[in-house]
Order: C-alpha cells, then sequence, then structure tokens
C-alpha cells in the first residue's frame, strides 16, 4: 500500500531529527543521551547475547503505563517464572521506573523508532512469543512487521477517548494504514465497553472490555508511612492539599485558586509537576510570585520527624521527585489532578483514591472519561470548571468534616469496586501465552 510506503520514507528522514531531539532534550534530562542504539533496535552491547528464556515483551512508553504495568508484570513473574519479561519504553522516566519497582527481574530497554530495519533487528534478537501494548500505543510498522513474523500482540489496559477516536476516522478518510495497524492486533483488552466499541469501529478485531488495570494497582506501604511521617512533620492539625502531575500554564491557575480558598496563609499546597525537567521552572515560577516555598529535595532526608518539621510559614512544598505520589498523597487531605484545568486530558486519579483522599479535578478529563464520571457518581470526587471553583471546593472540604469524612469513604469503596482487572486480563492471555510460555 502507497501510504504505508510513505510511512517508512517519512521515518528515514524523520530519523536524525529524532536523535537531535533526544539530545535536545538532554540538555534537562541527561538520561536521554543513553542508549541510543536501543532506540535502533540493536542489543545493549555487542557481546550481549539474547535471552535464553522465552520472551514476554511488554511494552510501556513512559512512568505512567510503567506504573499501570506492574500488576500485570507482577502476575505473569509469578504465572510464568521460566519466561523472560522484557519492558520497553520510550522515556528514560519510563525505564527508571521499571527499575525501580522490579529490578533485574526484568530486562528494560528502549522500544526501538518505528524502522522496519529496527524493528526487524529488536524481533530477530529478543524472540519474543508475545507483545503486550500497554493503553495507546500504535506503531504501524511494528505491528506489521509483528503480524508477518507471527508474533501475536495485544493491546492491554486499552483506552481510546471520543477525542483521539474522531482524529483517527478523520484520518481513515485519507489512508487505510489507520485501520490496518488496528486490524494488525491479535486482541484487543480495553478498559470499558466505550473504548472497546471505539476501538471496533476503527478496524480493530476480538474486542473485549476486561476493566481498568491501576484499580489493582496496591499503594506501597513504605510509601503510606513516609507520607503519614511527613504529614506529622508538616502539623496534624494544618490542612494539606496536593496538586499533583500539573502540566505548564496550571500552576499558576492551581497557585490562584490557593489563593482564592481563603487558606493560603495557614494551609499548605504540595505542587507536584508532571515532569522533572519543569522542576527548576516551577520553582522560578513560585519566587517571582514571592510564594514562600521550598523544595522536597530541599529537606535532603527520606523520612521526616518532629526534628525536622516543615517551617509553618511555607505555603508551598515543591514536589521535585520521582516514584513519591503515593507519599504526597498520603500526607493530604485533598488531591487536585492535574492537566485538567487545561485541555491536556487529565491523568489518573485511581491511586489518590486508593489511598482515601477526595479527589478534584478540572473540565478537560478525555484521557479517562469513563473513570473520572463513575468517581463523581460515587460521590468520590468533584469537577471544578475553574480556578475560582477550585478554591470554593478547597474551602467547602476543609470547613465540613462530615463531607471529608463522605468522599475519603467513597473514594476507597470506589476502588475497591474496581478491582479485578488484571485477573481478567491474563485469562485472556492465557491460550496466546500457553502456546509459547513454559
Amino acid at each position: 500500500m502507497l501510504s504505508r510506503f510513505l510511512y517508512m520514507a517519512l521515518w528515514w528522514l524523520l530519523a536524525p531529527i529524532a536523535v537531535g531531539r533526544l539530545f535536545w532534550r538532554a540538555r534537562r534530562e541527561p538520561a536521554y543521551r543513553d542508549h541510543i542504539g536501543e532506540r535502533f533496535g540493536y542489543a545493549p552491547n555487542h557481546s550481549a547475547k539474547a535471552p535464553e528464556k522465552p520472551v514476554i515483551w511488554i511494552h510501556a512508553v513512559s512512568v505512567g503505563e510503567t506504573h499501570a504495568a506492574q500488576p500485570l508484570i507482577e502476575a505473569l513473574l509469578r504465572d510464568y517464572p521460566k519466561a523472560q519479561i522484557l519492558l520497553t519504553h520510550m522515556s528514560p522516566g519510563g525505564r527508571a521506573r521499571s527499575a525501580a519497582l522490579f529490578g533485574d527481574r526484568v530486562l528494560c530497554r528502549y522500544l526501538p523508532y518505528d524502522m522496519r530495519c529496527a524493528v526487524r533487528r529488536f524481533l530477530q534478537y529478543y524472540q519474543p512469543i508475545i507483545g503486550l501494548i500497554f493503553e495507546t500505543e500504535i506503531w504501524p510498522t511494528l505491528l506489521h512487521t509483528c503480524k508477518k513474523a507471527q508474533i501475536p500482540t495485544v493491546l492491554v489496559n486499552a483506552r481510546l477517548s471520543e477525542r483521539s477516536y474522531k482524529k483517527y476516522r478523520t484520518a481513515m478518510q485519507w489512508t487505510g494504514i489507520v485501520r490496518d495497524t488496528f486490524a494488525s492486533f491479535t486482541r484487543i483488552l480495553a478498559q470499558t465497553p466505550a473504548d472497546a466499541q471505539r476501538l471496533s469501529a476503527l478496524g480493530a478485531h476480538n474486542v473485549s472490555a476486561v476493566g481498568n488495570m491501576k484499580f489493582d494497582i496496591t499503594p506501597a506501604p513504605q510509601q503510606i508511612a513516609k507520607g503519614r511521617a511527613w504529614r506529622e512533620a508538616i502539623g496534624e492539625k494544618r490542612a494539606v492539599w496536593v496538586a499533583a502531575s500539573t502540566r505548564e500554564g496550571e500552576e499558576a491557575l492551581v497557585l490562584d485558586a490557593f489563593k482564592r480558598s481563603g487558606h493560603s496563609e495557614t494551609a499548605l499546597l504540595i505542587l507536584v509537576p508532571r515532569h522533572a525537567a519543569r522542576f527548576d521552572d516551577v520553582a522560578a515560577q513560585l519566587k517571582r510570585a514571592d510564594w514562600r516555598f521550598t523544595r522536597r529535595s530541599a529537606w535532603g532526608v527520606e523520612t521526616l520527624t518532629s526534628t525536622n518539621a516543615l517551617d509553618s510559614r511555607i505555603q508551598v512544598l515543591l514536589g521535585d521527585s520521582m516514584g513519591e505520589l503515593t507519599a504526597y498523597y498520603a500526607a493530604a487531605d485533598i488531591a487536585f489532578i492535574g492537566g485538567s484545568l487545561l485541555p491536556f486530558g487529565g491523568q489518573n486519579l485511581i491511586e489518590a483514591c486508593a489511598i482515601g483522599v477526595p479527589v478534584l479535578f478540572g473540565p478537560y478529563t478525555f484521557n479517562f472519561a469513563q473513570a473520572t464520571q463513575n468517581a463523581i457518581d460515587a460521590g468520590a470526587a468533584q469537577c471544578v470548571a475553574h480556578p475560582d471553583a477550585l478554591g470554593k471546593a478547597l474551602h467547602a472540604i476543609w470547613t465540613d468534616p462530615a463531607l471529608h469524612r463522605q468522599m475519603r469513604e467513597a473514594a476507597l469503596s470506589f476502588s475497591a469496586a474496581h478491582c479485578g482487572a488484571t485477573q481478567r486480563t491474563v485469562q485472556a492471555l492465557q491460550p496466546l501465552l500457553s502456546k509459547g510460555a513454559p
């Protein structure tokens, strides 16, 4: 097909730009310079041998997908101990998160660019018995090559927003590569019936809804304990809220809402930007606006105690750390989920609910539409339309203990009620895994 040929040709033109972008991003995150050969399908080093065990390959593009994949990976490690789990990423953050979660129990690599030579090199070296792609990663050459090589591929925990669906439908009017790509999946295990319906309409076969595996993530007890210790150091009676996974442009809106709440002189905001590359920029923004703030890294300790309690004059704690979001939630009374005040599509609210934290989010939640609506229906969350409404919601929950308790209990019940997707996913994968995994 002509469109596939043009797509592959375009990658040859884009590859030098993609490498240049890695070095550009390495100005702030040096890890982007590492393992560039893997992005072209090469093994980590020339002397490395391919795994001798059957390889179950899982692709989780970045931190969020890696975290979401944890329950499934743990289940596969338990049920298929003689197989080798290969976990691929696109970002250093995802790779670092994988190392923190799994250590040497899995192989961590970068997924090659979607060039036929790179993809073939990768598949020939690792020879996976199956490929499990998390959530929304669609790579035409990768999927087409896997199909030709008779390597089954499954889109797991799959989601597709209405906005993305419309974009794909528009693209289908101009090229057949979209339908061919979705049809290349051996099976798709979607989060919701709505996701399954949209994916089927794009040409996917053998689609079923099994739930969202993020509900099966158990908050790490050590992280919860850390957060409780932080809260003791902050002050048990002090009101605390966390604005988690904020995106560029949202911090100013969140800080405005904090002022509007009427509690900015007495409460504490834990502000956690989604991307580590923005920590310094957000710190500079806080400084310019004369907020009294400190950085999580400035404490320089893993567990806070009364001997290094947070100064009560501090208004904002900048969460400039990775892998501690659970602890931040555990230290807070209320969680605001970022990426939702501006049209980024929102972020995952499930982890906050699992800890029993009442949740607030803005109007843009199209990437997690079903989960956010379910949380609202359960009484665990509220949607706010703008910063003024966010400030009012903060005030209302802080000044109404009964409302806070009601939302906290609803959050825990909501989280528990939606568990089980991981087990359903493993059961669905068994026929495919039984052909190659011991």
